[in-house]
């Protein structure tokens, strides 16, 4: 491990331990809403002078809460992560939801980790990173929680009778890397037309 990174490390660590202050907890918000945006638009090489700017705080702000780019690039990423994992339970609603139900709840969750995947430079890579064994902490946590929150989404789908029960979580992070992919080069109508495919046959015959 290097000494940046364990220096990155350290400081995530105490800082984690410290409750932030409401001022905190703020420009910490509005710095990774920033640098998300920073990210889609610019890759990840985006200036972090450009990121504070935007979000109203001065560089030492940002540093104080992301001391390197690796640890905001990661910040940014748990976000994002754990947005798309927070929609797959709240689509997994109902208990009692009918066939039909359980095919829309799905298919929103589907649509929105394409779309995730088409906007944030990076999310492909870790959508990517759940289908191979590697990765170090960042890895293992990513394919942890996406493949717990859409095998939870998958398994509601199949309860409820809407989803073909040989259909696994494995499969289900597969079709939406594949379509995520396509939609680079195809963009949203390609998406789209691949998406109505991939729900009509995963439906319960």
């Amino acid at each position: 491990m290097t000494a940046t990174k364990e220096a990155a490390e350290s400081s995530s660590a105490s800082s984690s331990a410290r409750p932030m202050r409401a001022d905190a907890r703020r420009n910490y918000s509005k710095l990774l809403a920033e640098a998300a945006k920073a990210f889609a638009e610019f890759g990840a090489d985006a200036s972090l002078d450009e990121i504070a700017k935007r979000a109203g705080v001065g560089n030492a702000t940002l540093y104080r809460h992301f001391p390197t780019r690796e640890a905001l690039l990661e910040a940014v990423y748990r976000e994002d992560i754990s947005g798309l994992c927070d929609l797959a339970y709240a689509s997994a609603q109902p208990a009692d939801a009918t066939a039909e139900e359980a095919v829309a709840g799905l298919t929103d969750w589907l649509r929105a980790a394409i779309e995730r995947g088409g906007a944030q430079n990076g999310l492909k890579s870790l959508l990517a990173m759940v289908l191979r064994d590697e990765g170090e902490a960042l890895g293992s946590w990513c394919r942890e929680s996406i493949t717990s929150a859409a095998g939870f989404l998958l398994t509601w789908a199949q309860t409820a009778g809407a989803v073909r029960p040989d259909l696994d979580t494995l499969s289900l992070l597969r079709l939406v890397n594949a379509i995520s992919i396509a939609a680079e080069t195809g963009g949203a109508e390609t998406a789209e037309h691949l998406m109505s495919l991939v729900v009509d046959g995963l439906r319960a015959r």
